[in-house]
């Protein structure tokens, strides 16, 4: 602790520029949010994929201005280090009474780590450590609560139903809203089956829609007696510009495929932030704080808490940082701590040949893909500056690795090593070597996964440009996710050709290719010999995903794209669409006079593509103990 003195005059206008600061971002990141609505109801897709994309740039934004601020006014660098501290504790007290306390916190860290020297990224300084309980946090001012929560009986549930769905006020009408309502009622009963309902039989919904991609989600719960019962449903547009419920998804498996870390950020309406994040626990207890406040949009924050976890986990752990296993790539030098379930990934100083890349180029690839709809096939990463590691806990292989092949990137300082850039990015085993041990049912899923995610990621506009096996990695639920960006391309950027039939017998003989290839000219036909090398492989994928080695297929869905369509990838087996069910119902009748079709949105998969455990106890579904 510093000895007492006398208050700097600059103190309180310091945090108060910095509490402003904050309050301009939220304000901004709230109504961008909130507009998510209004472009919903308008299907104005491409705009709802602008807003998401400028979101993200916001924080950056708001944090710079601020510095650029306190630099001007109060030349922060140079104050003394008695002066940051009185800082920080000024700033603790305004943020008694304040809606978004953890986010403001984060927000401090953020601008002081940008001015401060890194030997005073110490709580006395900074928020390590979380000084402002967010616990029971309520806006008052609004009247509207985090969650609404209505009591159905057995004789009015479906008509409970139908005013949960309308109270949300979306502005356009609903095809066959009865009819949807039945079909969510149906899925409801076969979770519940005949429970017994309880005293305190209640529904809860958050009191905000979560939009993304092209849908809207209600999030909720059923709660019945000592049992809760999780449970989303996506509204989708139809062709007629009319809505529709797509499914009714129940449990926290399905709730963590559609929270996944592989899918892009939700825009929700939130004043209080971490009451939704309390709530979305509730739902699903094994998913970490940190990407639930990720998913929301908040990612620097849930940066924050994910550093802060890592930094516990060190203290309790005592394993060494080590070379991760699997093929070394050309560009990034990867590691990990075996104890902790995320690699760490860094950008090589210098890359061979054939990757004419550089370190800019690589970073622009990370932040495309922090600002795109991932379509749950490519992982969050989280990057960091300037992270001091304990040198102790590092193996020798590991620290002569990257001396030898990014040493502009470390400094070692005493007791610590300090990485200067990295990304931190969820373990999955390669699917390389994932295919090498797999056999039977394992071995056709893990394939088939293959080319379901290069369909998904060509529905994005994403071409991977390395479409190699150890590119991609196997999830603990067994879906497969792309993880390496160093070559990504948009698919409307590349020009898929067919190889030129050879003019002579010299050029059909020749090893080398005798063919002008252009810098963006793709030869989907070629991906064969690299990939399906395996006849075991080859024959799953040539069943399922043939079409992935004709160039007419990547050409066709790029037309599309530049056409405008956006289209449809859903955070759930095909199979679980009421859809299905109102296609059986038009079967069923004479005339299709008394039956509104739903249109079903183009999907690049086969039905029943994606596998998801389910499990069912006393009548409620429950997660078993895979996660995304």
């Amino acid at each position: 602790m510093f000895p007492q003195q006398l208050t700097d005059p600059r103190v309180f206008e310091i945090a108060r520029a910095l509490q402003d600061g904050f309050d301009k971002h939220y304000k901004i990141f709230r109504e961008t949010s909130a507009q998510a609505q209004r472009r919903f109801e308008a299907a104005d897709w491409h705009g709802q994929q602008l807003a998401q994309r400028a979101r993200i740039e916001f924080y950056d934004l708001r944090v710079d201005e601020a510095v650029e601020r306190l630099e001007r006014d109060y030349q922060a660098s140079a104050l003394p280090m008695e002066v940051w501290h009185q800082i920080k504790l000024f700033y603790i007290g305004l943020l008694t009474g304040h809606h978004q306390p953890e986010l403001a916190e984060t927000f401090f860290n953020s601008v002081t780590i940008k001015i401060l020297h890194r030997k005073y990224y110490q709580n006395d300084f900074i928020f390590v450590r979380p000084a402002v309980s967010t616990e029971y946090i309520e806006d008052e001012a609004d009247g509207k609560a985090t969650f609404i929560a209505y009591y159905p009986t057995k004789e009015n549930l479906r008509e409970v139903l139908k005013t949960m769905v309308q109270n949300f006020g979306l502005q356009i009408d609903f095809e066959d809203l009865d009819r949807d309502i039945g079909f969510v009622y149906d899925a409801l009963q076969e979770q519940v089956g005949n429970v017994r309902l309880r005293t305190n039989f209640q529904i809860q919904v958050l009191s905000s829609l979560f939009f993304r991609n092209k849908g809207a989600y209600i999030v909720g719960k059923v709660i019945n007696g000592f049992r809760s019962l999780p449970f989303a449903i996506p509204i989708l547009h139809n062709s007629r510009n009319r809505l529709y419920i797509d499914a009714a998804l129940f449990g926290e498996d399905d709730l963590l495929a559609l929270f996944s870390f592989a899918r892009a950020y939700f825009m929700v309406d939130m004043k209080v932030p971490s009451a939704y994040v309390q709530f979305l626990r509730s739902l699903m207890p094994r998913k970490p704080r940190a990407e639930l406040y990720s998913a929301l949009g908040l990612q620097k924050h849930g940066k924050n808490l994910f550093y802060r976890d890592f930094l516990f986990h060190l203290s309790h752990s005592s394993d060494k940082f080590r070379i991760a296993p699997g093929i070394k790539g050309m560009v990034m030098l990867v590691f990990d701590l075996p104890s902790y379930p995320f690699v760490f990934k860094v950008i090589k100083d210098y890359f061979p040949p054939q990757k004419e890349t550089t370190r800019a180029m690589i970073m622009s690839k990370y932040q495309l893909v922090k600002q795109h709809d991932r379509v749950g096939r490519m992982a969050d990463s989280l990057e960091f500056t300037n992270v001091a590691f304990p040198r102790h806990r590092f193996d020798d292989e590991l620290i002569e690795e990257l001396r030898k092949f990014a040493p502009s990137v470390i400094e070692e300082e005493g007791d610590a090593l300090i990485i200067k850039h990295l990304y931190i990015e969820r373990r999955m085993v390669p699917l390389n070597i994932y295919i090498q041990e797999a056999e039977g049912e394992a071995l056709e899923h893990a394939v088939i996964e293959y080319g379901n995610a290069l369909k998904d990621l060509v529905a994005a506009n994403i071409f991977p440009g390395d479409m190699l096996w150890k590119n991609f990695g196997v999830t603990r639920n067994g879906k497969v996710v792309f993880y390496d960006y160093d070559e990504i391309e948009y698919v409307t950027d590349c020009n898929f050709r067919k190889v030129p039939a050879p003019r002579n017998e010299e050029d059909e003989m020749s090893g080398e290719v005798w063919y002008s290839v252009g810098p963006h000219d793709v030869f989907p036909e070629t991906f064969g010999p690299f990939l399906l090398g395996d006849p075991r492989v080859r024959k799953i994928f040539m069943e399922h995903h043939a079409d992935l080695l004709e160039a007419d297929f990547w050409q066709q869905h790029k037309e599309r794209i530049k056409a405008g369509y956006v289209h449809d990838v859903f955070p759930y087996d095909r199979s679980r669409r009421f859809i299905h069910l109102i296609q059986k119902d038009k079967l069923a009748v004479e005339s299709n006079a008394d039956v509104a079709p739903v249109e079903e949105p183009v999907d690049v998969r086969p039905v029943g593509a994606e596998i998801h455990d389910q499990g069912v106890l006393s009548g409620f579904a429950t997660g078993g103990t895979s996660s995304d």
